[in-house]
């Protein structure tokens, strides 16, 4: 599609919940069975699912899984753990739609269909945030004279709409003075867009993992997030339902402590060769991993948890695009869409409060996004 604007049928896409037409486009919300004082049976999270469908586990749902601290934690209350499968093509309308039903209790994903679904009035607040974000790159074929997006308009560019790289595609974007009008903007999901990119069918791609292709002579890359300010980086984070986290803040703090733990395992240097194996189980190889999440202090930063400038600066600009854009149609203020009482606490009880330093870096970009 080359207009500005998704269409409607990307927009419902995007929000990924149960709508009822008749009703103007209200959104079916359920809410979860019991009361707020009685312990759930089990709480529901996500992870990742084969193309069978079936459970996998990587990254630091993996650390979770193979540590059993948080299962036992919640054994010990009587409480089962309920990994929900949730395939990588469809992430943000299947955890939206879980998060609308009650049948997801707390997950990982991107921004944008966690505004989305903010501002439609399903309501989740975002717990551990997840490092300093992960680059995202553009790239044109090997024999392309293109060196910058400047010199690609007019011409048809693929991107996923509505997925974590979007919106640091709309911040290089809108840098240079341009609008997605300039180009011919294909919505095409990685795979469909790599294919394209290979056949020539498109001039350029936008994603989030382009070394692969880079390394079988697909693509090259012009342009990469590593060049831009830390706040246009792509990000998912762990967000939880805002009734389960009112209705359960104990167990809400069990799950944040969890993730703020295993992603100390993961940063601490002596474990970066076995949580590369661990990332690489979500299908990208160890090779292309290890050049992607970098060394030392980089390495470090990539699980930190901390509430900092780049991860509010990323979420403000966010809802400011999802407005822009129509995908969502009342203003929304992401200061209700956070707490940052369960990360505290979990460094606090970990005794990692200095472990992770705030951001101290470059100044952030200002500009809105394109």
């Amino acid at each position: 599609m080359s207009e500005n604007r998704p269409n409607r049928r990307t927009i419902v896409a995007i929000a990924g919940v149960a709508v009822v037409l008749a009703a103007g486009g209200a959104f079916v919300y359920r809410r979860r069975p019991g009361t707020t004082t009685g312990m759930p049976s089990a709480i529901r999270l996500t992870c990742s699912a084969s193309a069978t469908g079936e459970r996998t586990f990587s990254g630091l749902t993996s650390v979770i899984v193979s540590d059993g601290w948080l299962e036992r934690e919640m054994s010990n209350r009587g409480i089962r753990l309920e990994w929900v499968p949730i395939s990588g093509a469809a992430v943000g309308p299947m955890i939206n739609e879980g998060f609308a039903n009650h049948t997801i209790d707390i997950a990982s994903y991107g921004d944008l269909p966690s505004i989305i679904a903010n501002a439609a009035g399903v309501r989740t607040k975002l717990i551990v945030p997840s490092g300093r974000g992960a680059e995202c790159f553009l790239l044109v074929p090997p024999e392309s004279s293109a060196k910058s997006l400047l010199d690609l308009k007019g011409k048809s560019i693929a991107i996923h709409r509505g997925r974590p790289w979007e919106l640091p595609f709309s911040r290089l974007v809108g840098s240079l003075g341009l609008t997605y009008g300039d180009f011919n903007v294909l919505n095409l999901n990685p795979q469909a867009g790599s294919a394209a990119l290979a056949a020539h069918k498109v001039d350029a791609l936008f994603l989030n993992s382009a070394y692969q292709l880079v390394d079988k002579g697909v693509g090259k890359i012009i342009w990469s997030t590593a060049e831009a300010p830390p706040d246009w980086k792509m990000r998912a984070e762990l967000w939880a339902s805002r009734d389960f986290l009112e209705q359960h803040p104990d167990l809400t703090q069990i799950v944040a402590t969890a993730y703020v733990k295993a992603a100390h395992w993961a940063a601490l240097p002596e474990n970066r060769t076995e949580m590369l194996q661990k990332l690489a189980r979500a299908g990208v190889p160890v090779a292309v991993l290890d050049r992607e999440y970098g060394q030392g202090d980089v390495w470090r930063d990539r699980f930190s948890p901390l509430f900092d400038e780049p991860v509010l600066a990323h979420y403000r600009n966010a809802v400011q695009y999802a407005r822009q854009q129509g995908m969502i149609s009342t203003d929304l203020d992401f200061c209700e869409c956070y707490d940052e009482r369960f990360t505290k606490a979990a460094l606090e009880e970990l005794g990692l409060e200095s472990f992770w330093k705030p951001w101290s870096g470059a100044t952030l970009s200002q500009s809105a996004p394109g």
